[in-house]
């Protein structure tokens, strides 16, 4: 008897997916089914402790997989952080630095769809996967910087976005209110007229679902972006008798003299200062994030619903994320950019059918998906990609691969800010001479960051240690098959 059918009777008889000889996918092989949501907090689910927003079908997915609890972006804002988990490599491996796809950058080299593709899967992507502009790409239908060679087929989903008709405000820069909504990426609330599908993510689901019934008799990798809660706060009006009145929401802790211990390169883009935003239009800010959220979590439902329509709930792997944090008034910042922790920290839900429900507080990264999903497909993890699998997590939520996550302030090509978090600390580090100052903070006692102790006596060999890990770290990265010429700066 050939070692093959030998192999197939053993995967038979052990339940596991079966491949053809020639690595392409057979049929009863996993789809993958990958929904990222932009600019979401982890936060803002209630699977992960929210009160206010109930998001019942991301739950669903937690309920039946891995929720992962200190998961942590590549780069604190959405073009690098998107190159990264999709190419494999860190942004100081790569430079992908910009609002780009990662193709000039990684040459010939297979992408985590495209290699599902080399592989015999049928991919797509629906909306935003790879950088695209919000609103501007999601007002034209444009692709953005996409990369065509990662999809069988891709779909945008246009959407009126500020330009939705309803009740709009401005929020950003609009002390005296007589600013109309506005374009760009600004605070701006729109309860809107019409119904799910008026906006970019309701057709985003509709197509997705379209293509889960089409395609479901033989394997897919399909990549459902939706834009959602990214600026514009825009959802239906439907979305919203939950959040209001706006004044009943709670901001994070303020504290006088935060930013005294803050080094000038870590106040953040985007602060209540800077931004004009008084009591009234941070809480307002707070509820039209909450309402965006909510809109997006019920399209994640009609994929959900839309398997077990086709019968294939047990034959996908369903995996939850976005592509970083979100700050809503912690320390007075918003948005992302910042290498804290609301900003850098990522939701992460992995859910494999036959998998036990789990919640896993080991450190993990996005750039752990490409080999962690490839594995469980049974698929040669590509040499030269630099995530960990994250497999074995997913049987044993104590399993640990990380003794640190590695995240970067992707600006001026990456010399910006660098933060490591290990289990007990956060160590960031501006520019990599440290010339820009270093914030340290002791996530055991204080987790909201409230204290920097890098300037502390006590804590400097601490410092210097996380200096030398640094250094080491990005060694590491930039030791790689890529063929890149690095410059320290």
């Amino acid at each position: 008897m050939r070692l093959s059918c030998v192999m197939m009777l053993i995967s038979l008889f052990l339940g596991l997916p079966q491949f053809s000889e020639k690595g392409n996918a057979a049929e009863n092989q996993y789809n993958v089914l990958f929904i990222i949501s932009d600019d979401l907090t982890a936060t803002a689910l209630s699977c992960y402790g929210n009160k206010v927003c109930h998001t019942p079908n991301i739950d669903k997915i937690a309920a039946k997989g891995t929720r992962f609890t200190r998961a942590y972006c590549q780069a604190t804002y959405c073009g690098p952080s998107r190159a990264s988990f999709m190419s494999g490599y860190y942004p100081h491996a790569s430079l992908a630095f910009g609002y780009v796809s990662p193709r000039s950058y990684i040459g010939d080299r297979p992408t985590w769809s495209q290699h599902f593709k080399n592989n015999g899967y049928y991919t797509a992507r629906v909306s935003k996967i790879y950088h695209m502009g919000v609103p501007g790409d999601i007002e034209k239908g444009s692709n953005g910087t996409d990369d065509p060679a990662s999809w069988t087929e891709r779909f945008n989903s246009q959407g009126p976005e500020w330009k939705a008709p309803g009740n709009g405000e401005t929020l950003e820069n609009n002390p005296d209110g007589k600013k109309p909504a506005v374009g760009g990426n600004t605070f701006v609330v729109v309860e809107a007229d019409g119904d799910d599908l008026v906006h970019s993510d309701g057709k985003t689901a509709q197509k997705a679902v379209e293509l889960i019934e089409t395609h479901k008799e033989k394997p897919f990798f399909l990549g459902v972006g939706f834009v959602r809660p990214h600026v514009p706060f825009v959802a239906p009006k439907s979305y919203y008798p939950p959040f209001l009145p706006y004044g009943k929401h709670i901001l994070p802790k303020k504290v006088k003299g935060d930013w005294d211990d803050i080094p000038k390169f870590g106040i953040n883009y985007k602060t209540s200062v800077n931004m004009k935003m008084d009591l009234r239009r941070q809480k307002k800010a707070v509820g039209g994030y909450l309402a965006s959220v909510a809109y997006m979590d019920a399209q994640v439902g009609k994929l959900l619903d839309a398997l077990k329509r086709a019968g294939i709930e047990d034959k996908t792997i369903v995996i939850f994320t976005s592509d970083h944090g979100y700050h809503l008034g912690e320390h007075d910042f918003w948005a992302k950019v910042s290498l804290h922790e609301e900003s850098a920290a990522v939701p992460l839900i992995i859910s494999v059918p036959g998998k036990k429900p789990a919640v896993c507080h080991s450190l993990t990264e996005l750039l752990d998906l490409y080999p962690t999903i490839t594995s469980l497909c049974g698929l040669k993890i590509p040499n030269g990609i630099q995530g960990q699998d994250l497999s074995g997590m997913l049987d044993d939520p104590s399993v640990s691969v990380r003794d640190a996550a590695f995240s970067v302030d992707p600006r001026n090509k990456g010399n910006r800010g660098f933060l490591l978090r290990d289990d007990r600390w956060a160590f960031i580090q501006y520019k990599e001479d440290a010339s820009e100052g270093v914030e340290l903070y002791d996530m055991q006692h204080d987790p909201q960051q409230f204290t920097n102790l890098a300037e502390k006596p006590e804590h400097q060999s601490k410092v210097a240690e996380f200096k030398k890990r640094l250094a080491k770290k990005l060694k590491a990265i930039r030791t790689n098959d890529l063929g890149h010429t690095y410059t320290k700066k």
